[in-house]
This record gives C-alpha cells, sequence and structure tokens, in this order.
C-alpha cells in the first residue's frame, strides 16, 4: 500500500514565516479505489483544501500541518489495518476519514484502543458515542426525519425501501419506517437491499415490484457505484419521479454527475449542505476551491463536512496548543466555524454537530433546487430522545421559487 504525503507547492519561499520543523501530522483515510471512490475523493480532495487554507494562512500557531493518506480501497478491513499503521507507524494523534458506517465503525475500535481522535463527515444512522470520534455528518434527527415528513407531506406517507447490504441502509430505513407509521395511512411496502457489487439486472426487478406496488415515494439508501444503476433501472421502467419519486440520504452531486441529470431530474435528496446553496460564502468557497482543483470533483454534502472539521480541529488545537487527545478534547468540544451551509458548532454532549437540514430536488442542470430548509441550525439528537414532527412546523420552512434562487441571504 503505498503512502502518499502530500507536500504543499513552494511552501518553503511562500510562506517563511511558518516553522517548517515539528510539523502535524494528521492521518487521511478516503478511497480512491472501490465502490465507493467517487464521492471519498471529493472528501479527500475537501480535506486538503481546508489543509492547504490553514497552511497558506500560516498553520496552527506556525506549525504547518501535513497530512499522510492511505487509500482503503472502501474496505473495512483496510481501514482498521491502515488506521493502525497511522496510529503505530506514523504517529499521528487524529485521523479524518471513512463514509460508509462499516468503515467507520472499523476504525472505531483502533481510535479507542490508542486513545486517538476520528473526525468522522458522513450522515449515519445515529445511536452511537464515541469519546474518540467527532461526528461532522448528520444524524437522523437531521435528515430523516425531515425528510419523512416532506415527503409524507407532499406526495404521501406510504413507502418502498431500496439499500445496500450493509448496516447504515438497514438502520436508516428502520428509522424511516418508523417515521412513516406516524403518519396516518402510513406503511411500507417493501424492503430491498443489492450487494456493493451489484449489477444493472439487479436493480430490474426492485423497478417492477416497485411499479407494481405503487408506494408514494421510494426511500433509497443504496450507495456508491450502484446509485447510477437503480435509478436507471427506475426510469427504465417508466417511475415518473413527479409522482413517485425517489427520496434519499446518500444521492448527492458526484452520483447526480455520474448517471445524468435526464435519470435523476425530479428526484430529492436530503442534507445540511447543496453546492446550489446561494450565499456568498458558499459561492467563494467553491471558488476557491475550484481555483485549486478544477472540476475534479462534485461539491457536495461530504466534501464540506470533510473541509469544516478541519477548520474545527484547527481551532480546537490552537486552543490547546497539543493535538493529543486528553489535552485537545476539551478544547474541541464547543468549537464554531463558519461553514458554506452555515455556523456549524461541536456539541460538548454528544460530539455531534449543529448543521442546517436541507431538502433538494434535482433540476435539469444537475444541481439540487432547494425545496425546504431548517430555519436555524438543528442540533444533533442522536438516540432520537427528544424528536417530534411538531419541531418541524416552527423550524421548517417550504421555498418558493423566487427564495430558492436566491437563498437566505444571496442573491
Amino acid at each position: 500500500m503505498q503512502l502518499l504525503l502530500f507536500t504543499l507547492t513552494n511552501r518553503r519561499d511562500k510562506r517563511s514565516n511558518v516553522a517548517l520543523t515539528d510539523p502535524i501530522k494528521v492521518g487521511v483515510l478516503f478511497s480512491r479505489e472501490g465502490a465507493t471512490a467517487r464521492v471519498e475523493n471529493s472528501m479527500l480532495l475537501g480535506t486538503i483544501f481546508a489543509i492547504r487554507e490553514i497552511n497558506d494562512a500560516g498553520g496552527i500557531a506556525g506549525r504547518e500541518i501535513v497530512p499522510i493518506h492511505y487509500d482503503p480501497q472502501s474496505s473495512p478491513q483496510l481501514y482498521r489495518s491502515l488506521a493502525t499503521r497511522l496510529i503505530q507507524d506514523d504517529k499521528v494523534n487524529v485521523i479524518f476519514g471513512c463514509y460508509m458506517s462499516s468503515t467507520r465503525r472499523a476504525v472505531v475500535p483502533v481510535v479507542e484502543k490508542w486513545n486517538r481522535l476520528l473526525f468522522y463527515p458522513t450522515m449515519y444512522e445515529g445511536f452511537e458515542f464515541s469519546n474518540n470520534v467527532i461526528y461532522t455528518g448528520g444524524t437522523p434527527n437531521q435528515n430523516s426525519a425531515l425528510l419523512a415528513d416532506y415527503m409524507a407531506t407532499h406526495f404521501g406517507p406510504r413507502v418502498y425501501l431500496v439499500g445496500s447490504d450493509y448496516i447504515f441502509p438497514y438502520e436508516s430505513n428502520r428509522i424511516m419506517s418508523d417515521f412513516v407509521h406516524q403518519r396516518p395511512g402510513g406503511a411500507k411496502l417493501g424492503e430491498q437491499y443489492t450487494r456493493l457489487d451489484a449489477q444493472e439486472k439487479d436493480f430490474t426487478a426492485i423497478a417492477r415490484d416497485i411499479r407494481d406496488k405503487q408506494p408514494d415515494f421510494v426511500f433509497s439508501t443504496v450507495v456508491g457505484k450502484t446509485t447510477r444503476m437503480f435509478y436507471q433501472a427506475y426510469a427504465d421502467a417508466g417511475l415518473d419521479p413527479s409522482k413517485m419519486p425517489i427520496a434519499a440520504l446518500s444521492t448527492c452531486e458526484p452520483e447526480v454527475s455520474e448517471m445524468g441529470s435526464r435519470i435523476a431530474q425530479g428526484h430529492y435528496t436530503a442534507g445540511p449542505y447543496f453546492q446550489s446553496i446561494q450565499t456568498q460564502a458558499n459561492r467563494d468557497a467553491i471558488a476557491r476551491f475550484r481555483k485549486l482543483f478544477g472540476n475534479q470533483v462534485e461539491p457536495n454534502m461530504c466534501w464540506e463536512a470533510a473541509y469544516f472539521q478541519v477548520h474545527l480541529f484547527k481551532a480546537g488545537m490552537q486552543a490547546a496548543g497539543s493535538d493529543e487527545h486528553d489535552v485537545l478534547l476539551p478544547h474541541l468540544l464547543g468549537c464554531e466555524f463558519d461553514a458554506p451551509q452555515g455556523r456549524v458548532r461541536i456539541d460538548p454532549s454528544n460530539h455531534h454537530t449543529r448543521l442546517y437540514p436541507r431538502i433538494g430536488r434535482v433540476d435539469g442542470s444537475g444541481q439540487f433546487t432547494i425545496v425546504a430548509e431548517s430555519a436555524n441550525g438543528v442540533d444533533a439528537d442522536p438516540y432520537l430522545v427528544s424528536h417530534s414532527f411538531d419541531d418541524w412546523s416552527t423550524r421548517l420552512r417550504s421555498l418558493t421559487a423566487e427564495d430558492a434562487s436566491g437563498g437566505p441571504d444571496g442573491a
């Protein structure tokens, strides 16, 4: 397995004020190969983008961040062994990484054993806490609850569930089923799972079954390369998204770009960030990213979380003066940062992050038109202790066409 140490261009000439000795080494575990490589590569570049920004501004107290990256190839086993290698051989105290819940669960015992810290930037199924993890992706009360409420209100509460065959889809589908059953007439009409290496034919029968059972909407937790196959089979079966859309947590800009807007148009995704957010902060962040990396990847919710969590790390370490877990963590908890989605904050009580829930519908250009969003940031409730649908009556606003094009503070 090749070690990639990212060296930032001309750092000695351009930033002579930065101490080049005693760098801060951090581990980075995102896949460049494997079933989920497309979105994970965007997370890798989001991480490197943040590190570039921090180093170009003088680093952390004059110390340069040096990322050490390995490619786990979407394999939980490789994630586990490479996390161990980063800690034992490369002597890192902090790791940024993981996309699928199966890979996070492979790494968590490693960072707990060695008392290191993992920053995890993907929405997930919740019902977890570790003193060695900072969770910067969404939890069910920040995405599934909003999505269930919106889809049941606008299309109906009868759902068909489709997912990839691992822990996140199973748990997310269980939660979505619970949510729709809270609505009058709510029902689960079907539930199907496919392998991460599924083929086109595997989705043909699923699309036919959906056509036969006629749910009000389909909830998808299909991930990676097979996302395109599912949406293609859906279109080939003649299913109309204006009447029976797919609503997803894991279908974002990279997947839409791969399948094309003709197939994706009219379907929905819930997430705290979309590339189309019309705020100056988001436009500026995308412009800076494109200047450095061009069009290598499509910015998306996982890219954005991978980006802002590095800035949260900077804030915590700058206050702590160390990246050792027991010294860093008290200063990291409660940290805030003005991310492209809005001002995010790590909750000291559960290590999760305040986010800005939104629902987007794919338009003809392959971007998401934001059709609903929370009026304020929403704290994570990973165990669904205090959530109720009544919360959304005051927190959620549906957007008019004018709102969707202009955004909360954009023009």
